[in-house]
């Protein structure tokens, strides 16, 4: 049968997904450079699909510009169409970066960082899901019979990822039923955002290709844990040198570090609104399911919004620092992966300016937000995020998260969570 290659060029935008256009493979030359026609309320696509409500009514046109080093083309040699996409950046028509480009709030996030110390944020997503091929069965938790079940899946996701630019670090069998777990290697801010980008859609792409599916949703079963996104992140110097360890300091962080953190966590009310960002998000952060529920930083401890990490058989001093680094908690896959690292950059940045010092020796830390709303008030009342989204850009995140949280107010927890299960 004749075929002619075609290509997508895309965003991943508010509700997580990744909408974009496609063209024909011959063209991508001239679509460098004038990408694909896009419009303003295309970012207010709700996670249904429907525009329930868009602060840019009708008018006006923008382009989603192919990035070339966002590149991914994967043949899985089985007849299927080759996944060929471009991850890119919405840009008004003379080129200029739209306001409201998820790509472009995270790059602003990280000159911001630069700006504030000189440092450069490293980071790695750890992303769990739940895929349908495999029967749930009693004790199926990390246990290597289920690894055996789940079959070609795992050995076809990841050479996938590898084929895509990614680099895989560990695939396993997680706590919950049907719950897996895919972890890559650490990247400057942008590309590891981009990589948590590829590696949703690769593993969608190889359950497509299985008959099968997966579900990214942050609770897919009231009852059970639920999947979360844990960003593990360390700080470098202009001369590439890491910087977030510091022997004897508190927690062993570095005082850059230190600062970096407490502005996270000073922040975290307020960014929670990105990083948790639906309404199922708030089934997966309660107590007694290994999710955060509190606004603090501990060692060693997967209840933690940040979880200082241990770094394991280091060889040489040199090497510890360089494997030394924080993971936060409190993020899941219905976050844009460039909202999510763009905010907490910004946060990170704000405790560099003001020389935030990390909290002491509290007993009983504040809890952070218990649902969607009320991150949502937070963010609109923090001074600083209007800064981080500019006017425009922070009213249309409020509106297309107040109105999501309306939409589906009435559901049943277990009705909340079959419909995001769908969604994600």
């Amino acid at each position: 049968m004749i075929r002619e290659e075609l290509l997508f060029v895309a965003t991943c935008d508010i509700s997580g997904h990744v909408r974009g256009k496609g063209f024909p493979a011959r063209e991508l030359s001239a679509r460098l450079k004038r990408g694909v026609g896009w419009t303003g309320s295309n970012l207010m696509m709700s996670p249904e699909g429907p525009i329930w409500d868009t602060p840019f009514g009708t008018a006006g046109d923008l382009m989603i510009v192919p990035d070339p080093k966002a590149e991914i083309r994967v043949d899985f040699a089985d007849g299927s169409a080759v996944e060929h996409f471009f991850l890119g950046d919405i840009c008004s028509t003379d080129g200029a970066p739209w306001e409201c480009c998820p790509r472009h709030f995270l790059r602003r996030a990280a000159a911001e960082l630069e700006e504030a110390a000189g440092l450069k944020l490293i980071a790695a997503f750890e992303q769990e899901f739940c895929y349908s091929g495999i029967d749930e069965r009693p004790g199926d938790a990390y246990a290597l019979s289920a690894f055996r079940r789940q079959g070609t899946f795992g050995e076809t996701f990841v050479a996938a990822l590898r084929a895509a630019g990614v680099s895989p670090d560990t695939f396993l069998v997680e706590y919950g039923p049907r719950q897996f777990e895919i972890t890559v290697a650490p990247a400057p801010a942008l590309v590891a955002a981009d990589h948590a980008v590829i590696t949703r859609e690769m593993a969608r792409a190889t359950a497509f290709r299985l008959g099968q599916r997966v579900t990214f949703s942050p609770k897919p079963d009231p009852e059970a844990v639920g999947n979360g996104v844990h960003i593990h992140m360390s700080l470098i110097n202009a001369d590439g040198a890491p910087v977030t360890f510091m022997e004897g300091g508190p927690l062993g962080l570095s005082l850059p570090a230190q600062h970096f953190f407490a502005g996270v966590l000073t922040h975290l009310p307020a960014i929670t609104a990105l990083t948790a960002p639906s309404p199922v998000s708030y089934l997966r952060l309660v107590p007694d399911r290994w999710a955060p529920t509190r606004i603090d930083i501990v060692e060693r401890d997967r209840g933690a919004a940040l979880r200082v990490c241990p770094v394991f058989a280091a060889q040489t001093p040199a090497e510890k620092p360089r494997e030394f680094n924080v993971e936060f908690r409190v993020c899941d896959a219905a976050a844009s992966p460039y909202l999510a690292l763009g905010a907490i950059l910004f946060a990170g940045a704000d405790g560099l300016r003001r020389n935030l010092p990390l909290p002491q020796n509290e007993e009983s830390p504040a809890f952070l937000p218990r649902s969607l709303e009320e991150a949502l008030l937070r963010l609109e009342q923090s001074p600083e995020a209007k800064t981080w989204f500019g006017a425009t850009h922070l009213e249309a995140y409020l509106r297309f998260k107040r109105v999501e949280a309306e939409r589906v107010a009435a559901l049943s927890p277990a009705e909340l969570s079959a419909h995001y299960a769908e969604i994600y």
